[in-house]
């Protein structure tokens, strides 16, 4: 590896992220647990298509990371670093709103992030989404649907005294910016209802 790795910022199940002298750098290490030929196509598949909705985000100018390079030999992408607070640590209504009008933004676009948690999201100026590890592009109602039932469950487990307020003001910064936003909130409750259904 040529780029002079520093300090790890996160570690997932799918990647590492580095902070550099050049910026951020994401790196999909080699799973030895899967077949070498199968880890290979998954890893260049899923860093090119990260690559692509990280790119067509910055041509719109949506606050996320900015991609300076992507490697898909190495299975490396080069962003810049986005200082400020986690989104996680300061969550409120007004910040719910503001993420519901991103999240609408997005889905206009058929982009669908796909693990919206407040732990993904920066708040410097305004707020930035960060990985787009798992997002992909889609216009199906369902997806979309899901991506903002993920998001209320992951503001119910990680704030559950504000959740219920905040995910209202998601929800209206969300038809701000979401025309068919009746739609996808039809198709919430339909996939929220089958998960409840599930556990009877």
């Amino acid at each position: 590896m040529t780029i002079k790795m520093t300090t790890i910022l996160a570690q997932g199940a799918e990647a590492i992220l580095y902070h550099t002298g050049e910026g951020v750098v994401k790196v999909r290490h080699v799973k030895n647990y899967r077949h070498p030929e199968i880890d290979e196509q998954l890893r260049k598949f899923r860093t090119r298509r990260e690559a692509k909705v990280i790119g067509k985000l910055n041509v719109l100018g949506f606050p996320c990371p900015h991609l300076q390079k992507m490697d898909d030999e190495k299975m490396e992408l080069t962003m810049d670093f986005i200082n400020g607070q986690k989104v996680r640590d300061i969550l409120s209504p007004t910040l719910g709103r503001e993420i519901g009008k991103k999240v609408g933004v997005l889905h206009t676009h058929g982009i669908i992030h796909g693990d919206l948690t407040t732990s993904n999201m920066i708040h410097n100026g305004e707020v930035h989404f960060i990985d787009f590890g798992l997002s992909f592009f889609s216009d199906k109602a369902e997806d979309k649907a899901v991506d903002l039932h993920l998001l209320r469950c992951a503001l119910e487990s990680k704030h559950c005294d504000i959740y219920e307020e905040c995910f209202t003001a998601v929800l209206d910064g969300y038809k701000e910016t979401y025309p068919d936003y009746p739609v996808v909130l039809a198709r919430m409750d339909e996939v929220e209802g089958r998960g409840r259904n599930k556990h009877k």
